[in-house]
């Protein structure tokens, strides 16, 4: 990265070095927190450009790609996709090089969602016939939920197609789930089917009566290493209308569920079930070690505090005692450290639409707010709401993360190289 190519963010004495990757792009975003937009090479940068940021986007508009060379400087638009949701934009994911990017669209003629691989150094692209969440760590696989069924459960992550075009799935189904699609020939299958997930899990799913609810499939990730994935399902019970967003209902219980298993659907466990959902807790992703799950959960009632468990669902056990969790927690490549931002809401936040980046000790629960981050304070909880999502890169040095500043959403790198050390 041309560290002087780029404006330096100095705000309230960031105690590691920060940059603006899109100082001259409005509405910017990166998708998640277990997904770098840096490019394999390290090179190039690829994020989302809203169109506007006032509102959720109408079925058919459309949002853009947008290619950051980091060696020069400079930015274009790549792309442009109609495959897009406020909170993760259109899901882009890099394959196993620069010449392979990953993202959504959806066919407006048919209303059908689909992913491109895409070159964006040379313009070719093809279609696949499945959508894109997550990307194996060699490009070669896609999971991913069914995404246009996203916003009956919650609005953000998926695509926009007309709601009469949104299927519902009474109870546990055979042909709706997680479908896997292979990059080298576009061909999609399903993975696993609700259905399946409820009847063949071990440890099960413990929900009594999953044929009264409606089940959704959400997130879907690849470990590091791409031979395990994890895989969140969701239910409810149903009304008689479709229901839209079910999970900022109050009126509405929304139970989840992680499950584990290996990319031919095997070795099927459910790691976090809905009787620890049930006591609150959000945001699980891998460990580096690719074996184990971390997550906030309020294991205790008595408060958030950031957890473990092994990919089967044994030795779920808080990381530290007393350190109240937040955000979107990864643990660091070193094994050493916990990396989070918070929600404006949280207790760690500071009151005002900024949240701290948090970089904890595994071993102590010492504590540094690496900086601090202004969030969009407007609609702090709703769809429209800006998360960091902290974001390690493939070399471990560099974290992208979202930002508010200027009026308008912006993509940051931090050079985490002075701090990586046990």
């Amino acid at each position: 990265m041309r560290e002087d190519l780029f404006p330096r963010y100095t705000a309230y004495d960031p105690k590691i070095p920060i940059w603006c990757v899109t100082p001259r792009r409005r509405g910017c975003l990166h998708r998640f927190f277990d997904t770098s937009p840096i490019s394999p090479s390290g090179r190039y940068l690829a994020v989302f450009q809203m169109p506007f940021e006032d509102r959720a986007p109408k079925p058919g508009e459309r949002g853009g790609i947008v290619l950051v060379d980091l060696e020069t400087g400079e930015d274009r638009l790549v792309a442009e996709t109609a495959g897009w949701e406020p909170q993760m934009g259109a899901n882009i994911n890099w394959g196993a090089s620069d010449r392979e990017l990953f993202f959504n669209d959806v066919d407006t003629a048919t209303w059908r969602p689909f992913a491109w691989k895409l070159d964006p150094l040379g313009g070719e692209r093809h279609r696949m016939e499945g959508t894109v969440y997550h990307a194996s760590p060699d490009g070669r696989w896609l999971i991913s939920a069914n995404l246009a069924t996203m916003r009956l459960t919650q609005t953000g992550y998926g695509v926009v197609v007309p709601d009469d075009r949104v299927r519902r799935n009474p109870g546990p189904v055979a042909d709706d789930g997680f479908f896997l699609t292979d990059t080298s020939t576009g061909a999609r299958r399903l993975l696993l089917s609700t259905r399946d997930a409820f009847a063949k899990a071990d440890p099960p799913i413990l929900e009594p009566a999953p044929e009264r609810c409606e089940i959704y499939g959400f997130h879907g990730k690849f470990n590091p290493q791409g031979d395990r994935l994890m895989l969140s399902f969701r239910w409810y019970e149903p009304r008689g209308a479709p229901v839209f967003n079910a999970f900022g209902r109050r009126d509405i219980r929304v139970r989840f569920a992680w499950v584990t298993c290996r990319p031919d659907g095997g070795e099927l466990h459910c790691a976090i079930g809905p009787e620890q959902w049930e006591k609150g807790g959000h945001h699980g992703t891998w460990f580096p070690d690719g074996r184990r799950i971390s997550m906030n959960l309020n294991i205790d009632r008595e408060g958030l505090r950031f957890v473990q468990a092994d990919f089967d669902g044994r030795n779920l056990r808080k990381m530290l005692d007393r350190v109240t969790g937040s955000g979107h927690p990864t643990v660091s490549p070193d094994g050493c450290h916990l990396l989070t931002d918070a929600y404006a809401w949280e207790p760690v936040a500071y009151g005002d639409g900024a949240v701290p980046l948090r970089w904890i000790s595994l071993a102590d629960g010492t504590e540094t707010a690496l900086a601090r981050i202004p969030t969009n304070p407007r609609e702090a909880r709703g769809v429209l709401r800006l998360d960091p999502h902290p974001a390690w890169d493939r070399t471990g040095r560099w974290v992208a993360f979202n930002g508010f500043a200027d009026g308008t959403r912006r993509v940051f790198l931090a050079d985490m190289a002075g701090l990586r050390e046990c």
